[in-house]
């Protein structure tokens, strides 16, 4: 796909579906505090992504099944329910890989993910029919025309590959320095102060 020529090549910021955004230290925001967001859409309308890195501790997949009124087969555990960030914290979405599909629900991303926002995944996974993987996020990140790129431009961010083991991991204490780590950077060494390559 080919972007409009911008008057600056420093300006081009390829759109990130499909990547992640690690937050750099000294963010200042303690939402985004080492968060790493995985991107689900990203164009000039704006972006929306899921932090995956956030478990919310007091709150167990199955107790949301409970509210929603969704049965539930007690062998089975459930992902493990993320703060997906501060916009419709009510709402849920299941990122899972692209074998799971939800014809006119999931939006696929890239090759390897895919991310529903239904009550049809949780029912599945409640049945032991859904995804193999999954995390359910409660709300979103989102940024509105042109905000993430002034964040990159101001280094708040890196952008790193999102492999599947890292996504879905359950060590989510690990997904940070792991995903600085694969940019090739000892995360002790970042300065809260960024800087440009």
């Amino acid at each position: 796909m080919k972007h409009k020529h911008t008057e600056s090549a420093a300006e081009e910021i390829p759109f990130l579906d499909g990547k992640l955004l690690v937050a750099m230290p000294g963010m200042g925001d303690p939402r985004f505090d080492k968060a790493v967001i995985f991107m689900c859409a990203h164009s000039p309308e704006g972006a929306m992504g899921l932090i995956i890195n956030k478990p919310a501790d007091d709150l167990a997949f199955k107790d949301l099944m409970t509210q929603l009124d969704i049965s539930w087969d007690d062998k089975l555990t459930g992902p493990k329910v993320h703060l997906g960030g501060p916009v419709e914290h009510i709402r849920g979405f299941v990122l899972h890989p692209a074998s799971y599909h939800v014809e006119d629900s999931t939006m696929t991303i890239g090759d390897d993910f895919g991310m529903t926002a239904t009550q049809e995944i949780l029912k599945d996974i409640a049945s032991g029919q859904g995804p193999d993987q999954a995390i359910l996020a409660l709300g979103y990140t989102g940024w509105g025309p042109g905000q993430l790129e002034n964040e990159l431009r101001q280094n708040t961010w890196l952008i790193c590959d999102a492999p599947t083991e890292l996504v879905f991991s359950d060590n989510d204490g690990s997904k940070w320095d792991k995903a600085v780590g694969s940019l090739g950077f000892d995360p002790r060494l970042l300065s809260a102060d960024g800087g440009r390559a």
